[in-house]
């Protein structure tokens, strides 16, 4: 049998993208989801300012969730600026986590269950300009044709 011909990769872009969790956050998916669909694609400069207003409690703790990424992307690409770098938010999604079950006091001496849910949250951006040096290279070259 013939092994098949490797086929040829296009260029690759350099993918200047930055994860922060938090896990086991003491508040429901479902209220956490609705303030995470606020900022879900905005830019990071955007989103810290939507966020800032919120009044729910959920909407601090998705800040620090954002500012640490916001940390992780500068820790990961030190020579890179962040102003250039144009960062929004690729993806965020909130599931759900640990479920603690209580019981509480019913008539007739039973006992009814209270779930206290708890959610995970996922932050990942991501830079508009794919690969700065990319784009610097792709200038000079243009320049020097």
């Amino acid at each position: 049998m013939k092994t098949p011909r490797p086929k040829p990769h296009a260029p690759r872009q350099r993918n200047m993208e930055a994860i922060a969790k938090l896990k086991n956050v003491p508040s429901s998916p479902r209220k956490m989801r609705l303030i995470a669909d606020l900022i879900r694609g905005q830019r990071v400069s955007r989103a810290l300012g939507v966020l800032r207003f919120q009044p729910q409690a959920g909407a601090a703790v998705l800040q620090k969730v954002l500012l640490s990424a916001v940390a992780n992307w500068q820790q990961k690409y030190e020579n890179e600026r962040i102003e250039d770098a144009d960062l929004y938010i690729k993806t965020i999604f909130v599931d759900g986590g640990t479920m603690l079950k209580r019981l509480r006091p019913a008539p007739q001496g039973r006992g009814h269950r209270i779930r206290k849910r708890s959610n995970h949250i996922t932050i990942v951006i991501d830079s508009k300009v794919q690969g700065l040096e990319a784009v610097e290279t792709a200038t000079e070259s243009s320049e020097n044709a």
